[in-house]
């Protein structure tokens, strides 16, 4: 076991909590291994009947994978730690999708990349005045992974592909609006809420229905036909032609913040959408997010992205190819291919 995650049992009632405060919780590989492994134990115990997961003190559940570790294995090992990360990463992620038992998971405060992973799956997902969620990966080179080609490509309208390519935060109240939150509470209530659930774990539904309370106006509502109609395009490329040729300011601010990203992980994010919703299971979804990721972590874009924004935070990357129309099917076509034998992403 590991002190990144306090694994713990109250009565019927399992309990995940994250537990790297200085890193917001970001994932390794140590605590995604522990977290199934409890989690396999829990499966198999007649007297667990649900799953808590949340996180120890601190700014938020999750704020993603553990980057500089991955950076790290891109430039020293050729991605091998790295690969090892998302493997079990995912097992985690398609583990919580298809748990048997009840997961409550508390998005209070940051929830991002990783910590998308490991809420969205679960069967209650409860958000608060201080959540700030987010898959910002295009911005570092990355993709929106752990699930997002699912999740993402499966929100009304074209939130999904406004979500992916412009790594947009949303807050509590439009999480809840668009259904990637199940309940709005006060992050001040869920200590009651918890115990709650534990002294009566048979009734989640009841208790989290209770104790909600009608979220502040969703802010994306407001933008939800721009979305629509400007994030329409099947192709980067048509999806900026919109934009500029729109004279709103909403239109210009989208325009600029795609501006940013790496056009490369922009492409991959709005085929990763596309061809999720033609799997059939979520098994599928992390098999080709797995291709995609091990691919990824090895390109100059994650290593550039990582170093302008998050080692020298220079906040200036330089990607390549540099322009939408610089990144060939060809490139997008190399990344989805199905690795060699005996290397694809297996569930546990």
């Amino acid at each position: 076991m590991t002190d990144q995650v306090h694994i713990h049992t109250h009565g019927a009632v399992g309990h995940l909590s994250l537990n790297r405060p200085k890193a917001i919780h970001a994932l390794t590989t140590e605590m995604c291994v522990a977290m199934s492994e409890a989690l396999s134990g829990w499966a198999d115990d007649d007297g667990i009947a649900a799953v808590i997961v949340d996180h120890a003190e601190g700014r938020g559940l999750c704020a993603g994978g553990d980057i500089a570790m991955l950076r790290n294995s891109a430039l020293n090992d050729a991605g091998k730690t790295g690969r090892e990360f998302f493997h079990a990463e995912y097992r985690l992620n398609h583990q919580l999708f298809t748990y048997t038992k009840p997961v409550v998971a508390f998005m209070d405060g940051i929830t991002m990349g990783g910590g998308v992973g490991i809420s969205q799956p679960a069967a209650f997902r409860v958000a608060t005045e201080n959540t700030k969620f987010a898959m910002p990966e295009t911005g570092i080179g990355l993709f929106p992974d752990v699930g997002g080609g699912w999740y993402l490509s499966r929100l009304p309208g074209r939130i999904g592909q406004f979500l992916a390519l412009t790594g947009a935060r949303l807050d509590g109240a439009e999480c809840h609006a668009i259904g990637l939150a199940t309940h709005y509470i006060a992050s001040e209530n869920l200590a009651r809420v918890k115990a709650a659930i534990i002294d009566d774990p048979a009734n989640i539904q009841s208790i989290l229905d209770e104790a909600s309370e009608t979220p502040p106006q969703p802010r994306i509502l407001a933008n939800r036909e721009n979305i629509d109609r400007l994030f329409a395009g099947r192709t980067l490329e048509d999806i900026l032609a919109a934009l500029e040729s729109d004279d709103s300011e909403w239109a210009a601010k989208e325009l600029k913040t795609l501006g940013t990203k790496s056009p490369h992980s922009c492409k991959v994010a709005l085929r990763q959408l596309a061809d999720s919703l033609t799997l059939g299971s979520f098994a599928e979804e992390m098999r080709m997010e797995y291709r995609i990721g091990s691919r990824v972590l090895l390109s100059h874009d994650f290593a550039e992205g990582v170093r302008a924004l998050i080692v020298d935070k220079t906040g200036d990357p330089q990607w390549n190819p540099a322009t939408p129309t610089s990144v060939t099917d060809e490139q997008i076509d190399a990344i989805f291919a199905a690795l060699p034998e005996g290397e694809e992403w297996t569930p546990l």
